[in-house]
């Protein structure tokens, strides 16, 4: 099945937590992750946020206060969040929801890292780049 490793844990039960921002998945290995918001939209698997390639990832800024508007079911493997910035076009597949989940401690220090690299701030949002869009490869 597309987006699952064979015999990856699957979701046993998915909470949104809109007063905390944090999207909570238990998962049939016994683990439960509570994953913020902001960490799901800096590293959504999008194009519009990780490009085409190692090295073309855009860096997220103003996402603190990001919620869940939708999520919707993608098949039988992954979900599709619509964030209240209005970005919707991530598919994030068990796997990737685990793996946010499990590595979020070093995620968080990765993303603070490329901030301080980048003199950009969590909070201000950052200047659109390639047009008014932002993104513009054409292939969404």
């Amino acid at each position: 099945m597309a987006g699952l490793k064979a015999g990856a844990p699957t979701p046993q039960a998915i909470t949104v937590h809109e007063a905390s921002r944090v999207l909570e998945v238990g998962f049939s290995d016994g683990a439960t992750f509570r994953i913020p918001f902001e960490l799901m939209r800096v590293y959504s698997p999008s194009a519009e946020v990780q490009g085409h390639g190692p090295g073309q990832e855009v860096l997220q800024t103003g996402k603190r206060e990001v919620t869940l508007v939708n999520l919707e079911p993608v098949g039988n493997y992954a979900v599709k969040p619509t964030f209240s910035d209005g970005h919707d076009s991530g598919i994030f597949t068990w796997d990737y929801l685990y793996e946010l989940g499990d590595k979020q401690d070093a995620l968080w220090t990765q993303y603070t890292e490329r901030l301080a690299d980048a003199g950009a701030d969590r909070d201000a949002p950052m200047a659109p780049q390639g047009g008014a869009g932002g993104h513009a490869c054409g292939s969404h």
